[in-house]
């Protein structure tokens, strides 16, 4: 195999990141009846793919005479690679953007058993097959040409990286927001629920009123009943303006469960001094309890109205472009997510 100079390996890479691309993107579109742009990136690349390639090459190239060599050297180098990319993506973003949870004989769901024995076949497939022809046409490509179409593709590439890191931390961010706002619709739940008790209130009918699991799922099955209504109704309609609807009725939804608990956290204020077997100590306390309660849900409701639909629309573009992505800690919030966007 031939030895390459660092702007031929580059365009290598580049090449292997287009050609990866348009596989998965083809190949998950057919899968999901809908285009999809796959990865990570905005543009036609995956560097999953290029990375492999040029990691498979370096691997192979002392025994690429030997086919079982090259499917084991192979296989094991770009399980390596996509263990340690997976592992490391996972970490620092908080999503998994590719899971094997489900697949037999996984690691940790960044690989699995089937997805290596791919990888080794698709090393042959390179090393004998795909990589000759490209090689070939690479040595023709002149030597001033290639050094400067390696640069303009790196900075091309780098301004993209960021701006998709950038993105995927903000998914980040989204979702731990969300996921710690419903956490503390539940704590506000159960707290309102306490003091309801305390003041001897109706509590079956507090919950009734209160229960915020209640109020999502009714949330959720109103969004699934207006989602057939709009596909009957409004086809043409554009998908951001589907899920900026979505986002308004489920922004209102939850700016309900808020303004209901807040009123039974006042009703429960303002009975305080009804109750004769009270201490003004233990009074005093248990109205700062609530005070500093109703504060903490008027700064939510404060948060959650200001929440603009931009704030969305990056986490939305990688959820469309890494539709089996999953978050271990963040898994309400991420599916709450898609079904803001209409997808399942």
């Amino acid at each position: 195999m031939h030895i390459y100079t660092a702007g031929q390996w580059t365009l290598l890479f580049y090449f292997y990141c287009l050609c990866g691309w348009i596989w998965e993107s083809c190949y998950v579109s057919v899968r999901q009846r809908q285009w999809v742009n796959r990865g990570f990136l905005h543009g036609p690349l995956l560097p999953i793919y290029g990375s492999g390639a040029i990691i498979i090459l370096f691997a192979v190239i002392p025994v690429e005479d030997d086919l079982h060599l090259v499917w084991l050297f192979g296989m094991t180098a770009a399980t390596a690679l996509e263990y340690a990319t997976g592992a490391a993506m996972e970490r620092i973003f908080k999503v998994r953007y590719w899971d094997y949870s489900n697949q037999k004989f996984n690691l940790n769901g960044h690989i699995c058993l089937t997805s290596s024995i791919a990888w080794g076949f698709f090393s042959i497939l390179l090393v004998r097959f795909i990589h000759p022809p490209v090689g070939r046409l690479l040595a023709r490509v002149p030597a001033l040409v290639v050094d400067p179409a390696a640069l303009v593709l790196t900075a091309a590439f780098t301004a993209d990286l960021v701006c998709s890191v950038q993105a995927a931390l903000d998914l980040r961010d989204v979702l731990a927001r969300l996921t710690e706002e419903n956490q503390e619709l539940r704590r506000l739940a159960r707290r309102a629920e306490v003091a309801a008790a305390f003041a001897e209130d109706d509590l079956r009918r507090f919950r009734e009123r209160t229960e915020v699991e209640k109020l999502l799922l009714q949330n959720r099955v109103q969004e699934e009943l207006q989602g057939l209504r709009d596909a009957r109704t409004q086809r043409s309609q554009k998908r951001q303006a589907r899920w900026e609807d979505a986002l308004r009725r489920r922004t209102a939804a939850k700016l309900e469960a808020l303004e209901t608990i807040a009123g039974a956290l006042e009703t429960c204020r303002n009975h305080l001094d009804n109750l004769p077997d009270l201490a003004e100590a233990a009074l005093a306390e248990r109205r700062a309890d609530l005070d500093e309660a109703i504060c903490r849900l008027r700064r939510r409701e404060s948060v959650i109205r200001s929440r603009e639909p931009r704030s969305y629309r990056r986490s939305l573009r990688i959820l469309r472009g890494n539709p089996s992505a999953a978050a271990k800690e963040f898994g309400e919030a991420l599916e709450s997510l898609r079904r803001l966007d209409g997808r399942k």
